[in-house]
Order: structure tokens, then sequence, then C-alpha cells
């Protein structure tokens, strides 16, 4: 029983980045209607950007805090993937707006092709480690569950609260709902669709930030090439948990992340990724717009 529990807080906390980045996915997808396939490696940017600074503050100022650290790598870890989201919808998408649906998503695959191979050629194509942020460990009724997992955790779900916020209560989340609804109507009705829709990139891209310096600090490595599969499995997540869903896209990850970690621990670790995209389908057959999502109405 406490080794089934132990691998619950373990797909939890992995659930939890995956989370995070699929929040990103669900809300560019409800705003304009477009997978952003770059969005995996913004989250792989918002890594290296955190590492970066991570390098810089520890060889210039020794025995900074770790609060302090961890803070400073988030803010810039946000603002860097930010500026990139940003300029990619300003540059790549919103002239291909209005055109065929196609050209949108093979512009987002060439975006992630660019963002990968850039960060190849001026950070190396090998794994870059960095020593334990938090190191400390609790037992809890013989469960070990380690600081960095609560820490993420607690951030997923705050996170989630705010952003659930914005988006229900606020004047920004009405213009966004706005626009997800008749971007025509919108514009026409005052709402800055163009600004309305680069400041959702903004938002997705600091949410995948965050959750990059967390996947640093969980693992204690990134390389150039883990935008694609926490990209695909985010993807998947919000998918499977009604994309379009703010918490639907934090159930989805939970859920892929459990699924992980249960299937590693009980069976193969050669099938997880196939346990995973068994039980989206066997999920999209019986709900096509997945757990928490609403049925999509045509508009006439």
């Amino acid at each position: 029983m406490e080794y089934f529990v132990q691998q619950l807080v373990n797909g939890l906390t992995l659930g939890s980045i995956y989370g995070l980045i699929a929040i990103g996915y669900t809300m560019v997808y409800g705003i304009i209607g477009m997978i952003n396939f770059a969005h995996g490696d913004i989250f792989m940017l918002g890594g290296f950007a955190a590492l970066i600074v991570f390098l810089l503050l520890t060889s210039i100022f020794a025995g900074l805090p770790v609060v302090l650290l961890l803070l400073v790598m988030i803010a810039a870890a946000m603002l860097t993937a930010s500026l990139w989201n940003w300029t990619i919808e300003k540059v790549a998408y919103r002239p291909l707006r209005g055109s065929f649906r196609l050209a949108p998503l093979i512009t987002a695959i060439g975006m992630s092709i660019a963002l990968s191979n850039f960060i190849q050629v001026t950070q190396g194509p090998r794994n870059k480690p960095i020593p334990p942020l938090v190191s400390s460990v609790y037992n809890v009724f013989g469960i070990s569950i380690s600081l960095k997992q609560i820490i993420i955790m607690i951030l997923t779900v705050s996170l989630l609260t705010i952003f659930w916020y914005i988006v229900n209560k606020t004047a920004l989340g009405r213009a966004q709902r706005a626009t997800e609804q008749d971007r025509k109507m919108a514009a026409l009705l005052g709402i800055d669709v163009d600004r309305t829709i680069s400041v959702t990139f903004v938002m997705g891209a600091s949410l995948a930030a965050v959750a990059g310096t967390m996947y640093l600090m969980y693992y204690g490595v990134t390389v150039f090439t883990d935008g694609f599969v926490p990209g695909v499995k985010a993807f998947t997540a919000a998918v499977l948990g009604g994309i379009g869903s703010l918490p639907g896209a934090v159930l989805g990850g939970m859920l892929i992340g459990l699924i992980e970690s249960l299937w590693s621990a009980y069976f193969t670790i050669d099938y997880k990724d196939v346990a995973t995209f068994s039980i989206l389908a066997i999920v999209l057959i019986f709900k096509p717009s997945g757990i928490l999502g609403r049925p999509e109405v045509e508009k006439v």
C-alpha cells in the first residue's frame, strides 16, 4: 500500500508539470482554434533560461538563498518565454490567421523545429545538469515526499486558481471569451482582438516557463530535445481533459502522470506511452470532447 501511495505522489508531481504546459495549449486553442505545436519548445526554452540564470547567479553571488534563487529563475524564464511566444505569434501566426487551416499548423511545426535547433546550436547538444536546488525529504507514514514535489503541486494548484479567476472574472477574461466565441463581433464591440490573442500567448508561455523551471528543479537536468516528449504529453493531457477547459487541462495532466507512474511501477516501463495513448483513445470514444470539455456548437 505504501508503494502504491508513493507512486501516486510521483504521478501527481509529474502530472502537475504536464498540466501547467497543457493550460497553454488549451488557452491558445480556445481563443483561435489552433494547436501551437511550438509550445513544448517554449517549455524547453523556459528551462534553459532558468538554467542560464542559475549559472550566472551562483557564479556571482555565492550562498544566495534558494527561495530567492528560484524566484529569480522563474521570473527570468517567464520573461524570456513570453517574449519568444509573443514574437512567434506576431511574426509567424498572425499573418496566417485568415489563411486555410493547415497553414498555421505547418508554421507551428516549423517554429518548433527552429526553436529546438536554435537551442541546440547556442547551448550545445549535451545534457545540462545542475546541483540539487531543494533536497529536503519528509517521511509521512512510510511515504517519502520531497519538498520539491510539494512545491510543484502547490504551485500548479495556485497558478490554475489564478488563471481561472483571470479568465472568468476579469475584463481580460471576458475579452478572451468574447474573442473565442466570435472574433468579428468582438472587434465590432471594441475589443482589441490582436492584443487579446497576443496576451493569451504570453499567458500560456508564462505557465510553460514555470513548468520548465520546475522540470529543471525536479530532474536536475535539461537538454534541447526536452520540448518534444513533454509537449506531446501535455497536448494529450489537454485533449484528454477537454481542450478549452483550464481545469480539464490540469486534470488531464494529472491523469497522464498517474498512468505513467503506476504503469512504470507495476508493468514494464517500455509500454507506458502505449498505455497512456490507449486510455486517451478509450476516453475519446465515449467522451469525444474530453472529460471536462464542452461539445462544440456550430455557428450558423
